[in-house]
């Protein structure tokens, strides 16, 4: 297990005015935080004492709950270990999704296509490019296009298109005599074109391998990547500057609209390809790259046949640790079907050199807990262990074995594995693999540059503001991408809406939160009293759902049922660094005033009450879950589900519940799951979005909003293509014919009365469309973030037939 997860450290006070500001935004976002030691001691102490008599109570029909410690922490340390395990196992799973036909190069070809095609969706290749005949030289009155004059080539600088309003840029060495081969050379991400070329220092001689590609007679294209450098200030309008590099700011705004800071740049490649396959005469096509750049060329030539060899160095491995990378690695599903072994079957039998090199050594911020004053998820580059790049080597090798073609796969060592990248033996077999026969050159004369003044830092700011805008206009017209996904609902009547439903349902559960199988463990509840009050009792309740993954939380059942009563439930759910008992018996004023006991008082009012732990409970711990989970094709959200069916299987058996009136409430990160659990559990009757309801994909991604998740630490909230695909309004929609309610505080700093009464206005349209708007409203109130418990349990009392008190 991670020795992340062995301590779960309390709340400290702020110790600077950049940390005072943090906590007070995300309270205003979330409300929760975490307990101090001293409130969860509080808290222990209280139950014991109250319980004391009842200790060895049960629930009837449930054994004894005997688990000491603290629960949730086991909970979230229990999903650990479940997907530590599924990472590791990763490899056997991703046999199904390939059926492989090397009967013939052309039988193969066809056997991938699908392999392939899922790939580049993943990354993020989906835009059309913008067709052109040459890129255009990138020279001013002050500076000139030809920059430099090396060894048999000129350099100069040149931009091309890629996208309306995205360029790519860099620098192109052009050969004197007819180029014997066209290849793109990337750096890695904190290198410049022209440190590769060596107009500028940085890069070892050796490691200059565009300048050496380009001695050896290659027409070579060096694009600039985005690098990662801190941000700092995006929006002039919102002073709130990030330490987010570069990398993971057009990430996560990318990640959310089904685009990649990966697929981005594999596309300014592709564009540069455009221009290779079009170019006179013609000539075999190349990628090499370094570190970021060397998962962009493996990646450029697993998605695009038209690329002929590709040269990867200090990168290659197994990928089942890509969670400790930096989070703009991170790709939806990766594992589930590819590790590097497998993008190299995309490429086979086309030519692969793989280099063992040293790769860049990123040290980024350790976990992040609440005392951190950082927006930057956790991740680290390392150098990969020569051992392991030879263990994935080896699971190549058979792919290219069965196609014959065993001489176009190959690795080269540079020093141990820790030597410079570009050898003179990786180049040796690049040149091979284009079918250049002479041998490598001796190194030439290093170009020197001939512009003045020239700083690659306003290129780079350039490139960055260029991407950051293509993405927020995807937010924008998303609206109407969503329309266009949504049009082939028929909502002409209620029969006609749960049939056409289904298949959104499926893509929600399926391709954007992650589906599991259904609950495996066998049916088995623990229970133990934990109080005692004059009108309910309640009992901490434990529920296995899968190995090491359980669900647990406490059910308040009133004390005057009467023999053979079956009563409504409500599950309540708290929100971010909550626990069940912050909605029942609070130690704390926050949770008291956030939460207003509305669990207990729920309970009071006859209502049978299950208030469920979820796994939004130490921050950084459950956000480097969500990292481990995605690559699986699984979120946080897969796991709660999976608590829901078996909670909602479980309390559907109690002899004294209604299973067809059981209703859904829960506060911030909870309402954030009355959207996403409900509508996909046909058990529950109702669902309450309280503190989160929003137009959500400005919210979560853009930047001209002060509240959007752009500015702050919650990187795990990205939901691949959400954007794309389903709003608020879209998910509540899901809920119909069921009734849904939102609860809104006019000061909630989670969003703004506008967007929020925006975005429910569709849910009330949608809700008359099929006759039935009496079964949904919003009910704003002059609060914060925090329960008002008004309206709501006005309409929990309706839609769940009990009479109020």
């Amino acid at each position: 297990m991670d020795s992340r997860f062995t301590a779960f450290q309390p709340v400290s006070p702020p110790t600077t005015k950049k940390e005072a500001r943090r906590r007070g935004a995300l309270h205003q976002l979330w409300g929760p935080v975490a307990y101090n030691l001293r409130q969860t001691l509080v808290v222990l102490t209280v139950l014991l004492v109250t319980c004391l008599p009842a200790l060895t109570e049960t629930l009837p029909g449930t054994e004894p709950l005997t688990s000491d410690g603290d629960l949730a922490a086991q909970m979230l340390e229990g999903l650990d270990r479940f997907l530590s395990h599924r990472l590791a196992t990763s490899v056997e799973y991703r046999q199904s999704f390939w059926k492989l036909d090397f009967s013939s190069r052309e039988a193969y070809e066809d056997s991938i296509i699908q392999n392939r095609e899922r790939f580049r969706r993943i990354i993020g290749v989906v835009d059309e490019r913008i067709p052109f005949d040459a890129p255009a030289l990138d020279a001013t009155l002050n500076q000139p296009a030809l920059v430099g004059i090396g060894s048999g080539y000129q350099v100069f600088a040149v931009r091309w298109p890629v996208f309306d309003g995205v360029d790519g840029e860099g620098l192109l060495l052009e050969p004197a005599q007819t180029p014997v081969a066209r290849v793109v050379a990337l750096p890695d991400a904190d290198w410049t074109p022209e440190m590769l070329v060596g107009l500028a220092p940085g890069i070892p001689t050796g490691a200059q391998y565009a300048r050496r590609l380009a001695e050896n007679g290659c027409q070579v294209l060096v694009p600039v990547l985005i690098d990662r450098q801190a941000t700092g200030l995006v929006n002039p309008r919102i002073t709130h500057p990030t330490d987010q590099t570069h990398r993971e700011f057009i990430y996560r705004m990318a990640f959310q609209m089904g685009r990649h800071i990966i697929g981005y740049e594999v596309q300014k490649v592709l564009a540069a390809v455009d221009w290779f396959c079009k170019s006179q005469p013609a000539r075999p096509i190349g990628v090499i790259g370094y570190g970021e750049g060397g998962l962009l060329a493996l990646y450029s030539a697993a998605a695009d046949t038209r690329i002929d060899t590709a040269a990867v160095s200090g990168y290659y491995q197994s990928r089942q640790d890509v969670w400790r990378e930096p989070i703009y690695r991170n790709v939806w599903g990766l594992l589930v079907e590819f590790g590097d072994a497998e993008l190299a079957s995309l490429i086979a039998p086309r030519a692969l050199v793989i280099e063992a090199s040293r790769g860049p050594e990123i040290t980024g911020p350790s976990a992040v807990t609440t005392q951190s004053e950082t927006e930057v998820a956790p991740g680290n580059l390392v150098t990969p262990l020569l051992a392991d790049t030879r263990a994935e080597f080896e699971r190549a090798k058979p792919f290219y074995e069965n196609l014959r073609s065993s001489r176009n796969l190959s690795l080269v060592i540079s020093e141990d594995g820790r030597g410079d990248p570009g050898s003179a033996s990786a180049l040796a077999g690049l040149l091979r693999a284009l079918h250049v026969k002479a041998r490598l050159k001796p190194q030439g004369n290093i170009p020197k540059d001939r512009r003045r003044g020239f700083t690659p830092a306003t290129r780079q700011h350039r490139q960055f503001e260029q991407l950051v805008e293509f993405t927020q206009a995807a937010i924008r017209r998303s609206d109407f991408v969503r329309k266009q996904f949504w049009s082939k609902i028929d909502i002409s009547s209620i029969e006609k809406w749960n049939q056409s439903k289904e298949t959104y349902r499926r893509y929600l559960w399926e391709e954007v939160l992650g589906k599991l199988p259904s609950p495996s463990e066998p049916m088995s509840a623990r229970t133990r009293c934990v109080y005692d009050r004059p009108r309910w009792k309640g009992y901490e309740v434990v529920l296995p759902v899968w190995p090491d993954v359980f669900a647990y939380g406490v059910l308040l059942v009133p004390k005057d049922l009467k023999p053979g009563q079956k009563r409504p439930v409500v599950v309540c759910q708290h929100g971010r660094a909550g626990r069940p008992q912050d909605l029942i018996e609070p130690t704390s004023p926050r949770m008291e005033s956030v939460y207003k006991r509305f669990a207990a008082q729920l309970a009071d009012r006859g209502f049978i009450v299950y208030a469920p732990q979820s796994f939004y409970i130490f921050e950084g711990q459950y956000r480097i879950l969500q990292r481990k989970a995605n690559p699986l094709k699984l979120s946080l959200f897969s796991f709660v589900l999976g608590q829901h069916q078996r909670t909602l299987e479980w309390l559907s058996q109690l002899p004294f519940v209604d299973a067809k009136r059981i209703g859904f409430y829960g506060l911030s990160y909870g309402g954030k799951t009355a959207v996403r659990v409900p509508p996909l559990l046909d058990r529950y009757a109702l669902s309450i979005c309280s503190g989160d309801f929003n137009e959500y994909a400005g919210k979560i991604a853009g930047t001209d909003r002060p509240d959007s998740f752009i500015f702050t630490d919650e990187y795990e909230v990205y939901e691949f293509n959400l954007g794309n695909t389903y709003n608020y309004s879209d998910l509540a929609n899901l809920m119909a014919p069921r009734p849904f309610m939102v609860e809104r505080g006019h000061k909630d700093g989670v969003g703004l009365d506008e967007w929020v009464a925006y975005e429910y206005a569709k849910v009330r349209r949608f809700y008359t469309f099929l006759g039935i708007p009496e079964r949904t409203t919003i009910e704003f109130f002059n609060g914060v973030h925090e329960i008002h418990g008004v309206g709501t349990f006005r309409f929990l009392h309706e839609y769940l037939n009990w009479p109020e008190p």
